[in-house]
């Protein structure tokens, strides 16, 4: 069968697309928070609030948007949800008051699901080809540094501009960079997708087919992972603080993102030969294996440092089996509904996270709270090891 390709231009425009959308939809969000909740006289607390009900309702949405994508193509879907993307900020930008300002969040979380990673990959494995597993590795190192550029270029604005001006120049970043991004890599898929009609089904993945509970155990493992990560990440800076390291914990927690980068750098280079099921394993195991040596250190800097690298490793490999590992496993056919599904468990449980951390801590404890997460570390990464183990059993 022959393949499609998704030129270099492609990759790095997408790439671009990914860092501005996570840039203004996710990141830009906690710089603009105190100002927001200022102006609408309401606690900062419930402003957090509303943002994981809009988490929640964007993790609802994943699925639909999955299938949306695998119907007419993921740069349709990109080109539709980043036009909805820059109206989304100019409604949450013209909120007359909280509960309008908290609607627009859901709205532009929703929208989200059709732009950012899930429909991203989903795009590269519509045109990419036999090279579309090194090409998600290529675009999560370049989307990894939305945070680096967002946050200061937020700060910066802010400086300026009120929060409402701010989310109007995100909005029409959208619509001038994205829109017009999104509207040419929609040419690639549309094209690559006609193209296979009536040639020999996509190839399969590695899991037998109809076997269920490989997809089960995967939607757990990431569901998991996202729990762990999400409720380290929000309350890293205070864990820290709390564990004895003062302001060290903020030296700790800005080692975090360099370290998620350094992770997909290093597998881009060294790790094309393993397995994405066994890589799976590997990130979900660094980060318990991070709060272990967190615990057994504090208050040693040099312990929290390790920490910080090992979950910033883990993490940065998670974004990248999260698009690579269903490819591997259940091959090119309705990746995007795999896609939808996988993003959206890992979405609910980072959702409910934050809230589960702060109820953990205020009832049992800094320390039996972060034992709890690495217990729950442990058994997702219990759930991702039994998935090479059952592919083996049934391949003999």
């Amino acid at each position: 069968m022959s393949e499609g390709h998704l030129p270099r231009a492609g990759l790095i425009g997408l790439g671009a697309t990914q860092i501005a959308g996570y840039g203004t939809l996710y990141y830009a969000f906690s710089v603009l928070v105190p100002d927001v909740a200022r102006e609408f006289q309401m606690p900062e607390r419930w402003v957090f609030g509303a943002f994981s009900v809009a988490l929640l309702a964007g993790s609802l949405a994943a699925p639909f948007s999955g299938r949306l994508a695998d119907r007419y193509g993921a740069g349709r879907v990109m080109t539709v949800g980043s036009a909805g993307a820059a109206l989304s900020l100019v409604a949450t930008a013209l909120a007359p008051g909280a509960l309008a300002f908290a609607a627009a969040l859901c709205l532009m979380q929703v929208v989200s699901s059709a732009v950012l990673y899930a429909t991203a990959f989903t795009a590269i494995v519509q045109a990419g080809g036999a090279k579309a597993q090194r090409s998600i590795v290529h675009l999560t190192l370049m989307a990894g540094f939305a945070s680096s550029i967002f946050w200061p270029l937020t700060s910066w604005l802010h400086g300026f501009l009120s929060w409402r001006e701010v989310y109007l120049v995100f909005a029409a970043l959208n619509a001038l960079l994205c829109v017009p991004i999104h509207f040419g890599i929609a040419g690639l898929t549309g094209h690559a997708l006609a193209a296979r009609k009536g040639q020999a089904a996509p190839e399969a993945g590695h899991a037998p087919p109809g076997n269920r509970l490989i997809f089960v155990l995967m939607l757990a493992g990431f569901a998991i992972e996202g729990y762990a990560l999400s409720a380290m990440l929000v309350h890293m800076v205070p864990l820290t603080q709390a564990l004895g390291l003062g302001g060290a914990g903020l030296l700790v927690a800005s080692l975090f993102g360099p370290s998620q980068v350094a992770s997909r750098f290093i597998n881009l280079v060294f790790g094309q030969g393993l397995s994405q099921a066994w890589l799976a394993v590997i990130a979900a195991v660094l980060m318990p294996a991070g709060i272990v040596i967190l615990l057994l250190t504090t208050p040693s800097l040099a312990g929290a440092v390790v920490f910080a690298v090992c979950m910033g490793l883990g993490s940065g490999l998670t974004s990248i089996v999260g698009g690579t590992l269903p490819l591997e496993l259940f091959g090119r056919k309705g990746y995007g509904r795999l896609m939808g599904w996988s993003t959206s468990a890992k979405q609910i449980a980072s959702a409910v996270a934050p809230f589960g951390m702060s109820f953990a801590m205020e009832a049992v404890g800094v320390k039996p709270a972060l034992l709890i997460v690495v217990a729950a570390g442990l058994s997702g990464t219990l759930a991702l090891v039994a998935i090479p183990l059952l592919v083996r059993r049934a391949g003999r």
